[in-house]
């Protein structure tokens, strides 16, 4: 299912050397990912290593040293709200829908007046098979339909970057392969995309190169098989003894929070 980019296009996103402090505690230390046009790029370590806090970055939400281009655009000093704007859109851990509000509606409120009408919403939500719902409320939803129309909501603005804060978080098998599914099909029709996510049989299956992070620093960064051989991850997460393991190609019951 792995999309080979080739490695020679065009770079969506490039945060280089991100630093961010938090009195004598570094968060994020001279980190640099690189998303290509049409890719999606998995990050990926345990809890606290710095996953969120590198997209609350690049999205503008918590102030940082480095630089963050998208495309050839600097992004640098800029608030949240320009730099979706621009094109570059997040999701969150949490998905918070208005339940008041049908799914169709949940998405025209997420970007300025004018640009996104019932129509686009709807087209929007067939990106994401979930045009039969346009007119349902979020609560007649499961979970994995609320996570997608979440992901709609942060594609109607047409981003050239789509961030992803642990969309699979919460479902369970069936749903985090259908998402899965969606993700790359998305890709693979052009849309560039950031993914934090603890289900490693997702990350695997679907990114075109995964970044790791570990106490806020990249150690290694790569192809999803790479990756999954590097020494320094296994030494990290998996430890010594259960190297024949990691190099099995043992994922989707990896314990989360270890990759």
């Amino acid at each position: 299912m792995v999309h080979d980019d080739g490695g020679g296009g065009a770079a969506a996103l490039r945060a280089d050397r991100l630093g961010r402090r938090y009195g004598r505690v570094w968060g994020l230390r001279d980190c640099t990912v690189e998303v290509p046009a049409g890719a999606i790029v998995g990050l990926i370590g345990p809890n606290g290593a710095g996953k969120t806090t590198l997209i609350d970055a690049i999205s503008g939400f918590v102030s940082s040293t480095g630089t963050v281009k998208l495309g050839e655009r600097d992004l640098h000093g800029q608030p949240p709200y320009l730099r979706a704007a621009e094109g570059l859109t997040r999701t969150w851990q949490s998905t918070e829908l208005f339940d008041d509000l049908n799914v169709a509606e949940n998405l025209t409120v997420a970007v300025r007046e004018g640009v996104a009408s019932e129509d686009v919403a709807t087209q929007t939500l067939a990106l994401v098979g979930m045009d039969w719902a346009a007119e349902a409320m979020p609560t007649q939803l499961s979970s994995g339909q609320r996570k997608l129309v979440g992901v709609a909501r942060a594609l109607v603005a047409k981003p050239s970057l789509l961030c992803l804060d642990e969309p699979a978080a919460g479902l369970d098998t069936v749903e985090s392969e259908e998402l899965g599914v969606t993700l790359r099909r998305l890709a693979d029709a052009g849309q560039s995309m950031l993914l934090i996510e603890h289900d490693m049989g997702l990350v695997l299956g679907i990114c075109d190169r995964v970044v790791v992070l570990e106490f806020g620093q990249v150690i290694a960064e790569g192809t999803p098989e790479a990756v999954r051989k590097d020494p320094k991850v296994i030494a990290a997460y998996l430890g010594d003894d259960m190297t024949d393991v990691a190099l099995s190609g043992t994922t989707a019951d990896s314990p989360e929070g270890i990759l």
